[in-house]
């Protein structure tokens, strides 16, 4: 059979479309789906035949079958629940920080009716959808205001924009950060219409460094905390309060991006410390930028604190509208900044110190259980031991900082590492896990408690049948 007959050969989409098993399966997921896995898989076909990839005529049972998975591919939701198995607390691939059950339940309430987002009760009248998140925020940190945009890189936009627009903007070479999404400070500092002005070296600055850069031109000195990697080594940077020092005695902003926003001290809880922006504004920082979704463990948010002229400005730049936070994040943001207010509840209430504070011994024992669980029924197909390992902060804080943590180590004779770690992604919550050292790893400190019971009945289920495609 040519390429011709065989392209005639493809069935058309209505055919497809009327035979009995897609006609049940539009009963199961919707319409939509079926219709278009028929011709993607039709078309898929078409082009194999083209590309001489096949010279078979196609089968309508190879077809059936193939439509059913793109279908139930296409059915499934983007964006989704998994099970963090990788080790990396705030993992931002996979949403940073969770949140605590009461924020959670604050956005189902305000997203499910109308909320009191910008009225106020007393009076009836229209007022600022921040003002919860502000009252909160002074009181915790001891600013004379404070306001949220979207997220970190907004709030540094937003402040350089409003007080430095048009003109200089100091920082040190040593902080020129790359975030997230290969996305860096300089291109960020650009948007802002301020131009930045480069001191010192890549390891060392001095306070000399920004003197000589001071001009008529410069609005600002901007200090960047290295939170997402470390510099050892013949390394020196200036203080904060040299900084404030330099910046009040010639009229300038000093601007500090904190990034990871750390509301406690971290020492506390057997980790390294952090900056605060307490300490910043002790140390005479004009304006502190941080994150709402790292080691604050809220939701994602980029919080400004810092003197009320200048937060007073940033209120009514048209980018503070354009960078505001809606109605869900607003509502679990304000719950999470309330449990700051109960500090000897932290580490029972965020997620993030729950599971920083989480022993390695607790950890292990839950390793070894869901081993033993696991080893009765799928010993034939994959070999599984439990070994002491190292979690990682991760999400853009506390850079170099590990955690001993109990791991899960899978590997098999008959899987290669890339196929066990992909048929687990396939699970019902997918289960994300690590590669190392040819076996596929599940550190049970970023895997919730209550997720212990998915992790057996669903690596069962993918193992114990043998076969995994």
């Amino acid at each position: 059979m040519d390429k011709q007959e065989l392209l005639r050969s493809i069935p058309a989409v209505e055919r497809v479309l009327e035979e009995p098993d897609l006609e049940a399966l539009t009963c199961k997921l919707p319409r939509w789906t079926v219709t278009e896995a028929v011709r993607i898989v039709l078309d898929r076909i078409r082009h194999a035949i083209v590309e001489a990839r096949t010279m078979q005529r196609p089968q309508m049972s190879e077809i059936l079958q193939d439509v059913k998975c793109v279908a139930e591919q296409l059915a499934q939701r983007g964006i989704g629940r998994v099970v963090n198995a990788t080790g990396v607390l705030l993992h931002t691939n996979l949403g940073r920080a969770i949140l605590c059950e009461a924020a959670v339940e604050a956005v189902v309430e305000v997203a499910r009716a109308y909320s009191s987002l910008e009225i106020d009760l007393d009076t009836g009248k229209r007022t600022s959808r921040l003002r919860h998140v502000e009252d909160l925020l002074k009181r915790i940190i001891g600013c004379e205001a404070a306001t949220a945009v979207n997220n970190n890189a907004g709030a540094v936009l937003l402040a350089l924009n409003t007080l430095a627009e048009g003109k200089e903007t100091i920082v040190s070479r040593g902080e020129l950060i790359e975030i997230g999404g290969s996305f860096r400070l300089p291109e960020v500092v650009a948007k802002s219409g301020t131009t930045m002005v480069e001191v010192g070296t890549t390891n060392r600055t001095h306070l000399d460094d920004y003197k000589r850069a001071i001009s008529g031109r410069t609005a600002v000195i901007l200090k960047v905390h290295r939170s997402n990697f470390e510099m050892t080594g013949f390394v020196e940077s200036v203080p904060s309060r040299q900084l404030a020092n330099l910046a009040r005695n010639n009229d300038l902003v000093l601007i500090e991006d904190l990034g990871s926003g750390a509301l406690i001290d971290y020492a506390d809880f057997g980790v390294e410390h952090e900056p605060m922006p307490q300490e910043c504004l002790k140390n005479g920082v004009d304006i502190v930028t941080f994150s709402g979704d790292k080691l604050l463990g809220g939701p994602q948010a980029g919080i400004i604190v810092g003197r009320k002229h200048l937060i007073e400005e940033m209120k009514v730049n048209p980018l503070a509208r354009a960078l505001r936070l809606d109605k869900m994040t607003l509502a679990a943001l304000e719950v999470t900044l309330r449990l700051y207010l109960e500090p000897e509840r932290l580490r029972q209430t965020i997620p993030i110190l729950k599971m920083i504070c989480t022993s390695a011994d607790a950890l292990e024992a839950r390793a070894t259980r869901i081993r033993t669980l696991i080893e009765e029924k799928v010993s034939e197909m994959i070999e599984i031991s439990v070994e002491k390992e190292r979690s990682q902060i991760g999400g853009g804080s506390l850079p170099g900082v590990s955690l001993e943590t109990a791991v899960i180590k899978i590997s098999s004779r008959h899987y290669s590492p890339a196929e066990i770690s992909s048929v687990l992604r396939r699970c019902q919550p997918p289960i994300i896990a690590r590669i190392s050292d040819e076996k596929v790893i599940l550190d049970l400190r970023t895997v919730q408690p209550s997720d212990d019971e998915v992790l057996i009945a669903q690596i069962t289920a993918a193992f114990a049948g043998g076969d995994t495609r």
